[in-house]
């Protein structure tokens, strides 16, 4: 079978869901699905986007142009100028529109008629509506706000514009993603997510599709009982992703299509053996300082950081959790890494590597052997004083195997805030421990990197944006677009390109594409 199947990408981002979509390909290196629209409204997201997509336009892989722009060696060429014909494809594709908007609905109609013609019904819809007003911390957020009404959020019900571009379009598939804090959330009473099941079941027609869940543990979903809503909850470290990130996934398959009574076990993604973690990914990359928000240079960086060994050298009271003799130790190991690698920068000239037990398969999808450095790969400034909050926070994750509360700061290092003590903010300061996958990396990194702190405390440092892209599966050679605020919230908000991908290749194994009618067989 050659017939391509015609893929639409809202609420696009950066396209973590798209790139997963369109780089899987089957063993004799067909690639099944193909991009025909993608829509988002942030523009670096969508600048982000439309490089992606031009690149995508070079069968025989990227032009070496890029390369040279990747390692340096030149600055990022007018690809208009370059390459007019792939260029415009990709603008072509890639649209700059906020969806909700009626003159975005006379657009995407236009197109939607057109990719129908096209494929047929040989299409498949993806994406994933805004979350702002159904996660946890926006939830929060809102409630403080004395005039907030959930009925007159917007937010709550953009999802519906996914709902219209799925009636219209009547794909074969479909999977929008979206925060676990969906399955909670409610209007007036009403629980969003049980509306969000009927209009999707709906979309078209009555009972127009069937719902599936991906996670393993609602396999014996026999002839398409729905599955309850916290089954839609896919676990990404549990397939593979080096983080802990939980969201919402759901996948509809359209009714007339005839499947297996056990399809929805069929499609379920395998889980793996052995989680991926932060040092598979992270631990074999170059060692980088931190920036000094301040008067920054290697000199007054080294200066901070024997300030900071200094000042935790002699802390009078450690927790219980963390005995002095352990703390010495990891200390006097720092202190010898400090002495080897005293001289360090803060964006790396070379370097692209991967901690030699690193699942095979998760490698092969993130390392570009052409790639001489990472793209996005420059650490943030701080302030001097975080240095030390940060190097005890890394000592303590390596000794005790999880990030110190705020209780478990000494005195020594207690940042001036008026919330330290209440309890609210005990994990203020949060580091990823090296042997597990990661927390949830999100958009907040683009603020502080107090919730992302690097597990080794000589680089006392939060995460480039480089190493969250590694965590959240994008490719090495992913460039994102922007300034490096805008950079940090594409990594933050998009789905995990592995995750994807793992879904693309479920959905075309398990479903026979031409047994409905496209263009060719109609």
């Amino acid at each position: 079978m050659n017939q391509q199947i015609g893929v639409i990408d809202l609420f696009s981002g950066p396209g973590g869901l798209g790139e997963g979509f369109s780089a899987f390909s089957t063993p004799e290196g067909f690639k099944p699905f193909k991009i025909e629209l993608s829509v988002e409204k942030e523009p670096a997201a969508h600048a982000t986007l439309t490089l992606r997509s031009f690149l995508r336009k070079f069968e025989n892989g990227f032009p070496d142009e890029y390369y040279d722009f990747l390692n340096g060696i030149r600055d990022e060429p007018d690809w208009e100028k370059l390459y007019p014909e792939q260029w415009h494809a990709a603008k072509h594709e890639a649209v700059l529109m906020e969806l909700g908007h009626p003159q975005t609905s006379v657009f995407v109609n236009e197109r939607l008629e057109s990719i129908k013609k096209q494929y047929g019904g040989n299409t498949v819809l993806i994406g994933g509506p805004p979350c702002q007003a159904y996660s946890l911390v926006g939830r929060s957020r809102n409630a403080g706000k004395a005039d907030y009404q959930p009925h007159e959020d917007e937010r709550h019900f953009l999802y519906q514009e996914y709902v219209n571009v799925l009636s219209n379009l009547q794909p074969a598939l479909f999977v929008m993603e979206n925060v676990k804090g969906m399955l909670s959330s409610a209007v007036k009473g009403d629980r969003i997510f049980q509306q969000v099941m009927m209009d999707l079941q709906s979309a078209g027609g009555d009972q127009n599709y069937k719902l599936v869940a991906l996670s393993a543990s609602s396999k014996h979903q026999k002839d398409w009982v729905l599955p309850a809503p916290s089954e839609f909850i896919v676990r990404a470290e549990d397939y593979g992703v080096p983080q802990a990130r939980h969201r919402v996934i759901i996948v509809g398959i359209r009714s007339d299509i005839e499947l297996s009574a056990y399809v929805a076990d069929e499609l379920a993604l395998a889980k793996i053996d052995k989680y991926a973690s932060v040092n598979h990914v992270l631990g074999s990359l170059p060692k980088l300082r931190s920036g000094l928000s301040r008067k920054d240079s290697t000199e007054s960086w080294c200066a901070a950081v024997e300030n900071a060994i200094k000042l935790i050298s002699a802390v009078d009271e450690l927790p219980d959790t963390l005995k002095p003799d352990q703390l010495k130790q990891a200390l006097e190991e720092l202190e010898r890494q400090y002495a080897e690698f005293s001289r360090l920068e803060r964006k790396p000239l070379s370097g692209t590597g991967f901690h030699e037990t690193c699942p095979v398969d998760l490698r092969s999808w993130l390392e570009d052997p052409k790639l001489k450095r990472l793209p996005n790969h420059e650490t943030r400034g701080h302030m001097a004083s975080d240095l030390g909050r940060y190097m005890y926070a890394a000592l303590f994750g390596t000794v005790v195997g999880r990030s110190p509360k705020a209780a478990e700061f000494p005195a020594e290092l207690a940042p001036n805030h008026k919330n330290w003590q209440t309890g609210k903010f005990a994990d203020r300061f949060r580091v990823q421990i090296a042997n597990r996958p990661a927390t949830t990396v999100t958009s907040h990194i683009s603020k502080d990197g107090h919730y992302f702190i690097h597990p080794d405390a000589l680089q006392c440092r939060s995460l480039t944006v480089r190493e969250a892209a590694r965590l959240q599966t994008f490719p090495d050679n992913y460039f994102f677009k922007g300034n490096r605020t805008e950079q940090y919230v594409q990594v933050g908000n998009a789905v995990p390109p592995y995750l994807a991908r793992l879904i693309a290749q479920a959905a075309f194994q398990k479903i026979c594409w031409n047994s409905f009618q496209t263009p060719e067989n109609s």
